[in-house]
C-alpha cells in the first residue's frame, strides 16, 4: 500500500489572484530579500488585502537556510499568530517555512526529529501553508520533504513528514520571469534529476511514471529556451509546470543516487543544489546501466525518441553544454585535484549516509562511491 499526495494547486496566468479568496485574520510571508527587493512582497501582499487579511513578513531566509534563521522566523510567527503561512522564493525559503511551520506549531520541537514516521508532528492546529515557488526546480511546493543546512557540520539535513505538504501551491509564470540565466539553467537541472530518478528508483509507481515522463519532455523542448530568453513567457510557463510535475512525481515516489552525491558535494563545496545533482545525473544513469537489474532508461529514452540510453547520457551531456552545466567537478571554480582529494572521505562519508541513496536500483559500495566521485572529477565514463 502507498499514497499518492498533492497540495491542491492553482497554475496558469493570473494565478495569484487565488490569494483574494483567503478565509483568515493573518497572513505571514516568508521570503528572502530578493523578493523584497522586487516587490513581490507588497504585490502578494495586495491580494492579502483584498482577502481582508493582516500580513507580515520575514525576508532573512538565506540560499542555504540555517537552524538560528528558523528558529528566528519561529519566534516571528509565534508573536504574530498568523492562520496562513506563505512560503514565497525558490526552494530554500519553501523548505524554511515548512521548517518555521512546524516550530510555529511544535515549540520546542527537534528539527533533526523529523522523519515519514514522526507520530508526535502535530501540525494545522494554528495554521495552514501556501507555497508560491519564485523558481522553477525543486519542487518543494508539492513535496513533503524539506532540506535543512547544519553548517557546523558542513552537511544538509533531509527531513520529511507527509505532514508537511503545503495545503496549496501557487504556480504562477509571472513569478520566475527575473531569473537569471545560470539559475534558470541550474534550477532546470534540478527538474530533470528529479523527475528521471522519480521514474527509475525503487519506488517508482504508475501514479507517478507520468508526471516524471511529462517533465522530462518539458525540460528537453523548453529549458534552453527560458536560458537563452528569460522573456520567453512559454518557455518559462512549461518549465515552471515542468517543476511542480517532477515534483509531484519524484515526490510520491522518491529521488536517488545522483541527488546523494550531489547534496554531499554541494554541502561541502557550496554547490548549489541543482546544478550539483544533474552534473551527477549522466554518471549514475551509466553506472546503473552496468548493473545487473532492469533500470526502466530505456523507456525514458523512447518516450524522447532516442534509440538507448547510451544516447540518453549523450542528450544530457548536449543540453548541460547548450545551457552552460558543468560536465565535471573539475570544471566547478576553486575545486583542485588537490581539495578534491582531501575531501574524498567527507565526500564518501555523507554520500554514504544520505537516505535517498537507498532508493537507488543499485546501492554502491563504499569503494564504488569513491570510484564514482572521482571519475566525475575527471569526466570518465562510468565502466564498472
Amino acid at each position: 500500500m502507498w499514497y499518492f499526495r498533492s497540495p491542491e494547486i492553482v497554475f496558469g496566468e493570473d494565478a495569484l489572484e487565488h490569494l483574494e479568496t483567503l478565509l483568515g485574520r493573518r497572513a505571514f510571508i516568508i521570503t528572502d530579500n530578493t523578493m523584497l527587493t522586487l516587490g513581490f512582497v507588497d504585490h502578494i501582499g495586495q491580494y492579502l488585502s483584498q482577502a481582508g487579511l493582516a500580513y507580515d513578513s520575514f525576508s532573512q531566509v538565506e540560499r542555504e537556510p540555517a537552524m538560528d534563521t528558523i528558529h528566528r522566523g519561529a519566534d516571528k510567527l509565534s508573536a504574530y499568530q498568523p492562520d496562513w503561512i506563505i512560503g514565497l522564493g525558490g526552494g530554500s525559503v519553501i523548505d524554511a517555512a515548512k521548517a518555521m511551520w512546524v516550530l510555529y506549531e511544535n515549540p520546542g520541537y527537534d528539527l533533526e526529529a523529523v522523519n515519514p514516521f514522526a507520530d508526535d508532528l502535530v501540525l494545522r492546529q494554528k495554521a495552514r501553508l501556501i507555497a508560491i515557488p519564485t523558481t522553477s526546480g525543486t519542487g518543494s511546493e508539492c513535496t513533503w520533504a524539506l532540506v535543512l543546512t547544519d553548517a557546523a557540520e558542513g552537511r544538509k539535513l533531509g527531513l520529511g513528514n507527509p505532514n508537511l505538504l503545503p495545503d496549496i501551491a501557487i504556480i504562477d509564470p509571472l513569478l520566475p520571469q527575473k531569473m537569471p540565466a545560470r539559475l534558470t539553467a541550474d534550477t532546470g537541472f534540478d527538474v530533470l534529476t528529479q523527475a528521471i530518478e522519480g521514474y527509475t528508483c525503487a519506488l517508482h509507481n504508475d501514479f507517478s511514471d507520468g508526471l516524471c515522463l511529462k517533465a522530462i519532455q518539458l525540460v528537453f523542448d523548453y529549458l534552453p529556451r527560458a536560458v537563452k530568453d528569460g522573456a520567453d513567457l512559454v518557455a518559462r510557463e512549461k518549465m515552471h509546470n515542468a517543476a511542480t510535475l517532477a515534483g509531484l512525481g519524484f515526490g510520491n515516489a522518491m529521488a536517488a543516487l545522483a541527488h546523494s552525491l550531489g547534496h554531499s558535494l554541494g554541502a561541502i563545496f557550496t554547490i548549489p543544489h541543482g546544478r550539483a545533482v544533474g552534473l551527477f545525473l549522466p554518471y549514475t544513469i551509466q553506472y546503473l546501466q552496468n548493473g545487473p537489474t532492469n533500470t526502466r532508461f530505456d523507456q525514458i529514452s523512447r518516450f524522447l525518441g532516442l534509440s538507448s540510453p547510451d544516447q540518453l547520457v549523450t542528450a544530457i551531456h548536449e543540453l548541460a553544454r547548450t545551457v552552460g552545466q558543468p560536465l565535471t567537478i573539475a570544471d566547478l571554480p576553486n575545486i583542485t585535484a588537490e581539495v578534491f582529494e582531501r575531501e574524498l572521505d567527507h565526500l564518501v562519508a555523507n554520500a554514504e549516509a544520505d537516505s535517498v541513496i537507498t532508493m537507488s536500483s543499485r546501492i554502491p559500495t563504499t569503494d564504488e562511491i569513491a570510484a564514482i566521485f572521482r571519475y566525475v572529477y575527471t569526466g570518465q565514463a562510468i565502466d564498472f
